[in-house]
């Protein structure tokens, strides 16, 4: 049991890093990693659950294993499986803010962990000095489905919103065997292969095994694109803003505005991404705390502007739909800012796929590196000084199963995973605060144990908000990564000889 608890110190993590065949190139400034965490934060989420939180909305579900536990115990004696969640009206703007302070107790703590172990990784190797070998593991695991999960359902999207630009803008049709997954919703749809969704994948994994510094170049081209669609919407429509649309501004009172948090917390996960870069920025002590929380800020102001003006250009009630900023635009008759907020979506699905497929392969290569999964992981590029191997790994691993299945039924294991490693981040800020109490030089969290606390606690409410089949699900990946970690890691690990 004592072997399963073994840590690695600090300075052993960053001499590992500093290995001169483990050495990747620092290249990346405080901008780059904003640039890379926006990327990952600001997806088609802005464009949709904006909408969906504000009006709220009715879910029948199938059985008790699709059912939310919080759902199951707030109304256990509801029988037919059809919940209500009021929307939060014109107070949407108050559920992001809400969001962003809770999703921001769990940014102050990767900040602080981030400076004290500025070493690739993220969450498992805050975890592997903090809590532990099997801790690190899990986490690893964890943060292996979240990222994979995400871009798969991210990857088969990009793919329908292609088909539909092309065919709709361009007027060139598309055939359906090359454009759909051949499985949806576990049946067969008689497609051959989802191939837009699979090139997107290798070209980026391709453009990522290249370097990073031209990576990071792509993703700020991505990221303005998506800014300035934003912002076109924000500005533009502001002129159509009609007042009397902003009452009554909380329909529904508090509880709507709480359920609307609770619907758009998920489109604030992937400011931790930020962190995987640990070992390619060129000052981690000063750029990362400001990657991590500049993200949250700037995404946070986006958020809420853009809830503004849609709940002032369009009555809150008409936005329960798949497509609210489009169909409020249409309906004013403001086509050309449609089709830019149609370009915006495209920018954010590649640039959150291009940010997730990097912090992937990071994870990947540090639990490589320690002897967890095998050493062909951690292979750098002699050239590139990227970690190739896990790169092209991760890439197939994502592109083939988006180009079979549509994956968006599992979306919600990228959010457990979130929320898991999110609640460790946190308790391991506590934990290292009693291993390194004299600690000097770095960020920290203020107001001592408070926000770590809250952030754990936000954490486990959120994690109670997500159905009982994610928890199986949840479960049952856990299982076979204990496996694994029995069956190879515990032997090969660097702290095992």
């Amino acid at each position: 049991m004592k072997s399963l608890f073994r840590t690695k110190s600090i300075p052993e993590l960053i001499a590992a890093a500093e290995a001169p065949d483990k050495r990747l190139a620092r290249t990346l400034g405080p901008w780059s990693l904003m640039a890379l965490g926006i990327g990952a934060v600001i997806g088609s989420g802005i464009f949709i659950l904006t909408g969906t939180a504000a009006a709220g909305e009715v879910r029948t579900y199938e059985s008790l294993l699709h059912v939310p536990l919080l759902d199951l115990l707030m109304q256990g004696g509801n029988s037919s499986f059809t919940f209500g969640r009021p929307g939060a009206g014109p107070g949407v703007a108050l559920s992001f803010l809400l969001t962003a302070i809770v999703c921001g107790f769990a940014a102050l703590c990767y900040a602080e962990m981030a400076c004290a172990i500025p070493v690739a990784g993220s969450a498992y190797t805050y975890a592997y000095a903090t809590m532990g070998e099997f801790t690190a593991w899990m986490i690893g695991w964890n943060l292996v489905l979240e990222y994979a999960v995400s871009n798969m359902a991210v990857a088969v999207g990009f793919s329908a919103h292609v088909t539909h630009m092309i065919e709709g803008v361009l007027g060139i049709p598309l055939p359906r065997e090359l454009t759909t997954p051949a499985i949806q919703g576990g049946q067969f749809t008689g497609a051959w292969f989802n191939l837009p969704g699979f090139l997107v994948v290798m070209g980026l994994t391709w453009l990522l095994v290249y370097g990073i510094k031209e990576s990071a170049r792509a993703n700020d081209i991505m990221v303005l694109v998506k800014i300035a669609a934003i912002l076109v919407f924000i500005l533009g429509a502001a002129r159509a803003i009609d007042p009397g649309n902003y009452r009554p501004f909380m329909p529904n009172g508090f509880t709507g505005v709480l359920t609307g948090a609770a619907i758009v917390f998920f489109t604030y996960i992937g400011f931790d991404s930020v962190s995987t870069a640990a070992e390619e920025c060129k000052n981690p002590q000063r750029d990362l705390p400001i990657g991590i929380i500049g993200t949250l800020i700037a995404c946070g102001v986006l958020y809420i502007g853009v809830a503004v003006v849609l709940t002032g250009i369009a009555h809150w009630s008409t936005l329960n739909n798949a497509a609210p900023i489009v169909g409020a635009l249409k309906k004013l008759g403001m086509n050309t800012l449609w089709k830019w907020i149609d370009i915006g979506a495209l920018g954010g699905m590649v640039s959150s796929l291009l940010v997730f497929q990097y912090g992937q392969a990071r994870v990947w290569f540090a639990m490589s590196r320690d002897g967890l999964l095998p050493k062909l992981f951690s292979r750098i590029h002699p050239v590139h000084r990227t970690p190739h191997v896990s790169t092209w790994i991760a890439g197939f691993a994502v592109a083939i199963p988006s180009g079979v299945w549509d994956v968006g039924t599992f979306a919600d294991l990228s959010s457990i995973g979130t929320l898991f490693a999110f609640f460790v981040v946190s308790a391991g800020v506590l934990i290292l605060r009693r291993i390194r109490p004299a600690r000097q030089g770095a960020f920290r969290v203020p107001f001592g144990p408070v926000f770590p606390i809250l952030s754990m606690l936000a954490c486990l409410v959120l994690m109670m908000a997500l159905p009982l089949e994610t928890w199986v699900r949840f479960v049952g990946w856990s299982i076979v990564g204990l496996v694994i970690y029995f069956a190879f890691g515990r032997k090969h690990s660097a702290l095992a000889g």
